[in-house]
């Protein structure tokens, strides 16, 4: 989660649901703590597995809940929220419900800002949120079997139960999810002994440099019972320094304890038959009713309305990581390249999105420089962002690097054929494209430059021309299974194991201490 992003506009945020339960070996109560719970508060794809996974996992028949600040950012007029008592640290503990699954919210006077993150102090806000959850245990008329921790913000759970072996969560299994190895929440020394980080939660492991320790992630990776990530290919990419950072070397003493899940999505959310934002409603039965989309978004973003121009589509946060910069130097390449005619190349292209003034700004230029070829709106725009997704023929996301990318899932399940860096979550769910198997679900390049991004797309063009074999690709990717069901099986065996290794873990120390 980008600590430079800002929230998406609110909504309603109280919402049920039927939850249907299916036997797994073993029924856990499971409380996630998580920085972001969409639809109440959501910056970027945590919000989305904060407001979906829970659900998955209580379909199973785990009892699933989800502990999060009570932001300013979130609506009170709309949260039904109860409130049960008031914690030691001047914070308040309420509940409400979100689809179904209960919700704790802590109130708290650093969260009573403008933005979720962004701050210098951010380590010490999450710090006392973590505080001031750990003093809700007793109070809580539910206990929970195992901690699911996500990212760096509830890291510091992880070091308070260490040094408290007395507090009632102290012996539970903890699982850590990574979402984004590039936000850490670092702090130093001072940090530590103001806020009473005890030496021992703060001991690296032997030989490995000893400030690895000194973040929300570090503490969390080296305390958890389990780490996982959130794609296959992100667990095995973060164990080099490109990918992992300083924490690499942490992560490389995992062993087996570190494993990825590939994230979902939700499949009601994100259905193309049901989507009110798109000009026509459509399945992989009524593929010819798309083009509809197609003639709205070029209406709606004034370019020339052409069914058989292969339209490109981005919907990106504008950052870095992103590849914006990529994006813009390869369809520059694609436009300044003439055919034999004289005309310009068959091309359209849109992107939507919001980030850091320096990417913002080329994408502006690029649509300056090609009215009728290229639109551009730098904003958050969730209405657009559906067109796109049901409108463009091919979506594109140059990612330098990408833990899983919800993009890609998405544009798969409107139709939209993915162009993707073969890296993280991308190279997971991305199959390429195969002509000669009639197989593929995706054009991927491997060099991250704009080069490999115009090849691809070229590639992808003239597969486009072919209608027969275009809408056999379509098809295959409207196919694939994204939903959070099978991410939540998997995820569910990870409790089992987490439980079985901390019960070991028990018995040995009690065999010591005998």
């Amino acid at each position: 989660v980008g600590d430079r992003l800002k929230p998406v506009p609110r909504r309603r945020a109280v919402l049920t649901a039927v939850v249907v339960s299916y036997p797994v070996a073993v029924s856990l109560n499971v409380l996630f703590v998580i920085a972001e719970l969409a639809p109440l508060v959501k910056v970027g794809g945590i919000g989305d597995v904060g407001g979906s996974l829970p659900r998955a996992l209580r379909r199973l028949g785990h009892d699933v809940r989800v502990a999060l600040p009570y932001y300013a950012v979130i609506d009170r007029q709309r949260v039904a929220a109860e409130r049960l008592g008031s914690l030691p640290q001047g914070a308040t503990i309420w509940q409400t419900e979100v689809h179904g699954v209960p919700v704790y919210l802590i109130e708290h006077e650093a969260f009573g800002r403008e933005e979720v993150y962004g701050y210098d102090d951010d380590p010490a806000r999450f710090l006392a949120f973590c505080d001031a959850l750990l003093s809700s245990a007793e109070a809580l008329a539910w206990r929970p079997d195992l901690l699911h921790l996500h990212d760096w913000h509830p890291g510091f759970i992880a070091t308070r139960l260490r040094d408290r072996p007395e507090h009632p969560w102290a012996h539970l299994p903890l699982i850590s999810t990574i979402h984004n190895l590039a936000f850490t929440g670092s702090f130093d020394a001072a940090f530590a002994r103001e806020h009473g980080l005890a030496g021992g939660a703060l001991a690296s492991p032997g030989g490995l440099e000893p400030e690895l320790p000194y973040s929300g992630l570090g503490q969390a990776i080296l305390h958890a019972t389990l780490v996982s990530t959130v794609s296959p290919t992100y667990a095995r990419e973060i164990l080099t320094e490109p990918f992992g950072g300083d924490l690499a070397p942490l992560l490389q003493r995992l062993g087996d304890r570190l494993s990825g899940i590939l994230n979902g999505i939700d499949a009601e959310e994100y259905d193309p038959a049901r989507d009110a934002h798109l000009a026509a409603m459509f399945d992989a039965e009524r593929l010819d009713q798309r083009i509809e989309n197609k003639r709205a978004l070029q209406r709606q973003l004034s370019l020339p309305l052409e069914d058989d121009v292969p339209l490109v589509g981005m919907v990106s946060r504008l950052y870095w990581q992103k590849g914006p910069d990529l994006a813009v130097a390869a369809i520059e390449r694609l436009l300044s390249t003439h055919r034999s005619d004289g005309h310009p190349p068959r091309l359209q292209f849109v992107a939507l999105g919001k980030g850091d003034e320096e990417h913002e700004r080329p994408l502006a230029e690029l649509a300056a420089r090609h009215p009728q070829q290229v639109a551009v709106r730098i904003d958050f725009d969730l209405p657009l962002g559906q067109l796109i997704y049901g409108g463009c023929d091919l979506y594109l996301m140059p990612s330098r690097y990408e833990p899983c990318g919800l993009g890609q899932l998405i544009a798969m399940r409107y139709g939209a054929v993915p162009v993707v860096h073969r890296t993280g979550g991308l190279a997971d769910s991305v199959e390429p494209f195969d002509a000669t198997r009639a197989s593929g679900t995706g054009f991927v390049f491997e060099q991250e430059s704009p080069a490999a991004i115009s090849s691809a797309l070229e590639e992808a063009f003239a597969v486009y021309a072919a209608t027969t074999a275009w809408r056999e690709l379509q098809a295959r990717c409207m196919a694939q299974d994204f939903s959070w069901d099978s991410s939540a099986r998997q995820y569910s065996k990870l409790y089992e194991r987490a439980v079985r290794l901390r019960s070991s873990a028990a018995t040995s120390e009690e065999a010591r201490a005998g």
